[in-house]
């Protein structure tokens, strides 16, 4: 996969808006960037995270009461820390404050439950086209620029994601051209969940789920990339 940038994003679901902003900005330390309206219903609160975004998605009407994605924990690189700092937001989203370097992140790392590690190392090797680095028995780590993912096989994982729902549920993957890659990590094995299309002017998206259902944004945004064509 070719990054138009660098970072790998991250998004969430909540009802609970202004705890959850007072959480995010306050006692982890993300900055706000901007609000982004998705749909009647939905606003995107969008924050920095050292080139990476976290996506807080608001949601007017009740969220259904589903399982947890694969996405386990956000993992945020703060200099001066002397160890890691766990925390976790008003909905039970986990999060670490870490010293750099702690279990490789320098930037940002995200944290995986997956039920077949090997299954999912040939997802995001092969379909995804990233680099693995070492990692520790029972673990797979993969570079996304910056970013960090880390797999960690447990019986416990989900094993059919869904997106609708509280919590972590989505990254996303900032590229030049979102049809090709689309089509060349389904051509590798992937899952479709939605094809590309295009938002207004700004961005043209799609969706791929890897071996659990795990959802996986394909972003050509506009302001990154210039173009949606």
């Amino acid at each position: 996969m070719e990054l138009a940038k660098p970072q790998v994003d991250i998004g969430l679901s909540t009802n609970d808006l202004e705890p959850m902003l007072a959480f995010w900005q306050g006692e982890a330390g993300v900055p706000f960037d901007h609000l982004l309206k998705i749909r009647r219903g939905q606003d995107q609160h969008r924050h920095h995270l050292m080139g990476s975004v976290l996506k807080i998605n608001h949601h007017a009407e009740p969220l259904p009461d589903a399982p947890p994605s694969g996405y386990r924990e956000l993992i945020i690189a703060r200099p001066g820390l002397q160890a890691p700092r766990p925390l976790a937001d008003p909905d039970g989203n986990r999060v670490v404050l870490a010293p750099p370097g702690w279990m490789g992140v320098n930037q940002i790392g995200v944290r995986l439950a997956v039920r077949d590690l090997a299954a999912h190392r040939a997802f995001y090797a092969d379909a995804l086209g990233l680099a693995e680095e070492p990692a520790d028995a029972g673990r797979a780590a993969f570079r996304a620029g910056e970013s960090l993912l880390i797999l960690e096989e447990s019986p416990d994982a989900v094993a059919d994601a869904g997106f609708q729902g509280k919590g972590w549920r989505y990254i996303t993957f900032q590229v030049f051209k979102v049809d090709a890659e689309h089509a060349r990590i389904l051509e590798r094995g992937g899952r479709e969940a939605v094809a590309p299309v295009t938002l207004g002017k700004t961005a043209r998206i799609s969706m791929v789920r890897d071996p659990d259902g795990n959802w996986i944004e394909i972003s050509q945004r506009a302001s990154i990339v210039g173009v949606l064509d």
